[in-house]
């Protein structure tokens, strides 16, 4: 008698025609089309993640320096200053002040520069 591994299989194919779902055409009902858009889409999800930070900080820059702008003063002078001075207040902080509170934000840069 010959031995098969159709619960196996099942098991596996269901799984990645799962994370296939909302794909389109073949590739959502196709178990090797919906095997290898799975397999790229983890690829994909993976180097995203590291660059969704990457992008998130400069935006962050973007904004600090927009705001310094509107003053005169350069980013890279102001982050200079802040390191001398030992100001630790983080880029994504520093961008949410600058965008909600201008006011704290002027202050900051007032007392890094001075």
């Amino acid at each position: 008698m010959r031995t098969t591994n159709s619960v196996a299989r099942k098991k596996r194919h269901k799984k990645i025609l799962k994370l296939a779902k909302g794909y389109k055409w073949g590739r959502k009902k196709l178990y090797r089309l919906a095997k290898n858009a799975v397999m790229k889409a983890g690829q994909h999800a993976y180097k995203h993640r590291r660059q969704k930070k990457r992008e998130f900080r400069q935006l962050w820059i973007l904004r600090i320096s927009a705001a310094l702008r509107a003053q005169g003063i350069m980013y890279s002078r102001f982050a200079h200053q802040a390191a001398e001075k030992k100001v630790v207040i983080n880029r994504k902080m520093l961008a949410d002040l600058a965008v909600r509170e201008p006011d704290v934000f002027n202050t900051i840069v007032k007392t890094v520069m001075a």
